[in-house]
């Protein structure tokens, strides 16, 4: 039976044997939430960039160039890191350089290592976990966090999709976080915006964002990274 184990943040990523296995990164406010809508309205590829000059750079290879830091966006880029930005196929058909302050980071990191990396949010969940039980393979969660600290909606979303997968664990996170995430799915709204960075977005006047953020399987999609670029799939593997 494949195994599934959760990365509580990025700062911890060293700790966890990612050869060989399926990396999901997750950043529920918003940065992974954000890719994942993108992604499901049009956008072509996704290019995920750490830091914030090299991704503005990137406007003048024709990238759309989305900034965040700290909840705001950044100066001098296109977006910051709403997912209402790319509702109703507004960037159809064009790439997006995004970096953010904590999902870009992940990404970077899990990607030295794993053999696959996906991106995880609410919005994508049932997608993403039919994806990896046809994979075979085992899988890491790789929560964002905040700032390499533990933060709840990336580890409670990890919670979900081992309920979801189904698959054996051997970690401690993974048992507390489908616990926790069964005591609170059934007010999961309610739950998540006593969360520290639900209440920092919320002092930017962006709630809309974490409604939407929390949404259930709105999209019917999987976002891999392939040579850089995140790109979508809908059909599980062969």
């Amino acid at each position: 039976m494949n195994q599934i184990e959760i990365c509580l943040s990025p700062e911890l990523i060293h700790l966890h044997d990612l050869k060989g296995k399926i990396a999901v990164v997750v950043d529920i406010f918003r940065a992974t939430s954000t890719m994942v809508t993108a992604a499901a309205n049009g956008v072509s590829g996704i290019k995920p960039v750490e830091d914030l000059e090299s991704c503005k750079a990137l406007k003048t290879q024709g990238y759309v160039t989305a900034g965040e830091r700290d909840g705001k966006k950044a100066p001098g880029f296109d977006l910051g890191n709403s997912p209402l930005s790319f509702l109703n196929g507004k960037y159809q058909g064009k790439k997006v350089a995004i970096t953010t302050t904590n999902g870009t980071v992940a990404i970077s990191k899990a990607k030295e290592s794993a053999e696959l990396v996906l991106i995880g949010s609410f919005l994508n969940l049932s997608a993403t976990a039919s994806y990896l039980q046809a994979t075979e393979r085992d899988v890491v969660v790789v929560c964002a966090g905040w700032k390499g600290k533990f933060n709840l909606e990336d580890s409670l979303y990890a919670g979900a999709l081992v309920e979801a997968i189904g698959f054996d664990f051997d970690c401690d996170g993974a048992l507390a976080m489908s616990s926790l995430y069964r005591q609170s799915s059934g007010n999961l709204v309610a739950f998540l915006k006593q969360a520290s960075h639900a209440k920092r977005l919320q002092n930017h006047n962006i709630e809309a964002d974490i409604d939407f953020c929390l949404t259930l399987n709105r999209f019917d999609l999987i976002l891999l990274l392939e040579n850089d670029l995140l790109v979508s799939h809908k059909k599980t593997p062969s």
